[in-house]
């Protein structure tokens, strides 16, 4: 199983909602687990009879909610410790320095580092790095308005003697309110559209869906969004 590490305070369920969404659309049987400490995905992804921890499937995405470690996971699916998890890749959602340990996202495939940069996103995210036992590479993902060189330059100089090593290549992703509309939209209906999303957005989730997959071409990746956006 490939895990994803998605690190940082900035909310991101939906984001990686939309992209285990693409990946299942591709043949992957994905797990999301949100260990972060609000549980949002509690809130919006519908769930038949949510307790204090479950797994539940919301468009063939397996979401898991409320368990420290992966062992616990196994406990409630009924699986053997020894035995791995039955998913392709596990996109895993965390807050705090907790859930990166627990969660051994130092031995993730990826991490992703997400943050907009507003102070408390900013600054809470990089408590989480501040907390690092071990160097970790990461790859910034960065939701702005301007999408300025300045921003980023204040990242690297907040983050600096943290162990982290950025990737060259950074992500980024508007601040839009259509954006926000869309996904205020969905949460609503309890459905993944990206018909109304837009193109910056949409490349967004491709680049990121391509950076987990590797084995999977743009194209192939961006034909999936196509027929999602067609309600396939």
């Amino acid at each position: 199983m490939k895990k994803i590490g998605f690190i940082g305070a900035y909310d991101k369920t939906d984001l990686i909602v939309y992209i285990a969404k693409i990946l299942v659309m591709l043949n992957k049987k994905v797990l999301v687990v949100d260990s972060t400490v609000n549980q949002k995905a509690r809130y919006i992804v519908p769930a038949i009879n949510p307790t204090t921890k479950y797994v539940t499937d919301f468009e063939d995405i397996d979401i898991a909610v409320g368990f420290e470690n992966f062992e616990d996971i196994k406990n409630y699916l009924g699986i053997p410790k020894e035995q791995e998890l039955e998913y392709d890749i596990a996109l895993i959602d965390t807050d705090n320095a907790k859930g990166f340990e627990n969660l051994e996202l130092e031995t993730a495939r990826k991490n992703f580092f997400v943050t907009s940069f507003d102070n408390y996103s900013l600054k809470k995210g990089l408590e989480i790095l501040h907390s690092l036992k071990d160097v970790s590479t990461l790859t910034k993902v960065l939701f702005s308005k301007e999408m300025l060189k300045e921003e980023d330059d204040y990242l690297n100089f907040l983050s600096l003697g943290y162990k982290a090593i950025w990737n060259e290549y950074k992500i980024y992703f508007p601040i839009e309110n259509g954006d926000l509309n869309v996904i205020y939209e969905n949460q609503r209906l309890a459905k993944i559209k990206f018909r109304k999303l837009s193109i910056q957005y949409k490349d967004g989730l491709a680049y990121m869906a391509e950076e987990i997959l590797e084995d999977v071409s743009e194209a192939n990746i961006r034909k999936v969004i196509k027929l999602i956006e067609k309600g396939a």
